[in-house]
């Protein structure tokens, strides 16, 4: 079983993500997460911040061990490039490339666990407005009868004099 994990649009170069990437390449899943906590590279956070995700993912949907993990693949990408211009000499011009990067990783088992199928979440029947609507008119409309017959008729006499006051 495969399980796959993407991180786009992640503001470092392709180049400085590939240099973390390659020392935890074809690793168990915890010994990557180890290794990361001690590499003193800014990609490390974002990387480690992925294989959680994808661990996540494996737990969650496909019921799998997070010993029995490792990492399958692990690529960096090139993704956006903003292009920036910083003055020179003699009214010149000069382009700054900042690159972006985007990565991609696939978990899988060590030994095959044999689970294939995602779990299966049982959604409940959504809710119609219409007829919350109408139970909810019914029951004022039944609170307001009753309200009447406990009050008589000089509730309802009150509440017509209330609205004949004169403007002014």
């Amino acid at each position: 079983m495969e399980v796959k994990a993407n991180l786009k649009h992640l503001r470092m170069s392709p180049r400085k993500a590939r240099l973390v990437i390659d020392i935890i390449r074809k690793m168990p899943v915890d010994t990557a997460l180890d290794q990361l906590q001690f590499i003193n590279k800014l990609a490390a956070e974002p990387i480690a911040k992925l294989i959680k995700s994808a661990i996540a993912n494996a737990e969650n949907t496909y019921s799998l061990e997070r010993s029995n993990l490792y990492i399958k693949e692990i690529m960096s990408d090139e993704g956006v490039m903003l292009k920036r211009w910083m003055p020179r000499a003699h009214g010149r011009a000069t382009a700054i490339r900042k690159r972006g990067c985007h990565l991609t990783l696939i978990l899988s088992e060590i030994k095959a666990s044999g689970k294939s199928e995602k779990k299966v979440v049982k959604v409940a029947d959504p809710v119609k407005l219409e007829k919350l609507a109408k139970e909810g008119e019914k029951a004022t409309a039944k609170s307001a009868l009753k309200a009447v017959k406990e009050k008589g008729q000089k509730a309802a006499g009150e509440k017509a004099k209330m609205f004949r006051r004169k403007a002014g």
